[in-house]
């Protein structure tokens, strides 16, 4: 079965300096009908303009995953970590018992869009960690690329819970075949261009869960990328 989540239908906020759109409920957006997927809690499509951002907040017992689609953003936090993360690079924070960072537009002239995900984490009060990671090469052959999982296999970050995470660049039309494993779920989002999944029809922004399927045949668009979160 799947299950499409529409663009326009998600929670949507413009607070000026920041552009956002809410798959799940999240802040002041509250729809109890759509407060996550499996283990997956948030995915926020977020625009931030210029030398703006996140002034330092706190976290704790949440998988952070932080994909940028277009700009630079500048990440700090209370472990120590300063980081630029650009396109194709995955970041990753496990908030654990306890962590604050702040997450700023790193350029004085160019809007930073990214994907922010937050992942429910299979034990709590753990130490917090970091990690960042560049899948840029990898990408630029148009696979479908690992870039999380549990166990850190195939080169990919390793988090604290039972989700793999895919994703997909592809400058030319391109068909993928995904077979899920059983009892397996996926949850699939469109970060731009379009996408055709079995027998429905995805563009920028949408998003669609796949429970109960074998099998998913993934038609992308050129200039075509999305994230696959493959779930128990």
């Amino acid at each position: 079965m799947l299950t499409l989540r529409k663009s326009d239908d998600r929670g949507h906020a413009d607070h000026g300096w920041l552009d956002t759109y809410h798959t799940f409920s999240f802040a002041n957006y509250h729809d109890p009908a759509h407060m996550g997927f499996r283990h997956l809690r948030v995915i926020n499509e977020d625009r931030v303009l210029p030398a703006e951002g996140f002034g330092k907040h706190g976290h704790r017992d949440m998988e952070i995953l932080t994909w940028v689609l277009a700009g630079e953003l500048e990440h700090k936090d209370s472990m120590g970590n300063g980081d630029i993360i650009r396109p194709g690079e995955l970041q990753y924070m496990s908030a654990g018992k306890g962590v604050l960072h702040s997450e700023f537009n790193a350029s004085k002239t160019d809007t930073v869009h990214l994907l922010q995900i937050w992942i429910l984490p299979d034990e709590a009060n753990a130490t917090p960690r970091y990690g960042q990671k560049s899948f840029v090469g990898a990408l630029s052959k148009g696979d479908l690329v690992l870039v999380a999982s549990k166990d850190g296999r195939d080169g990919s970050i390793a988090i604290r819970q039972d989700v793999g995470l895919l994703a997909a660049r592809t400058n030319a039309e391109r068909t993928y075949d995904y077979a899920l494993g059983v009892k397996r779920n996926a949850w699939i989002q469109v970060a731009r261009g379009e996408l055709r999944v079995n027998d429905v029809q995805l563009e920028a922004g949408d998003g669609v869960a796949a429970e109960r399927e074998v099998q998913l045949t993934i038609q992308a668009a050129k200039d075509t990328e999305f994230l696959l979160f493959d779930l128990a």
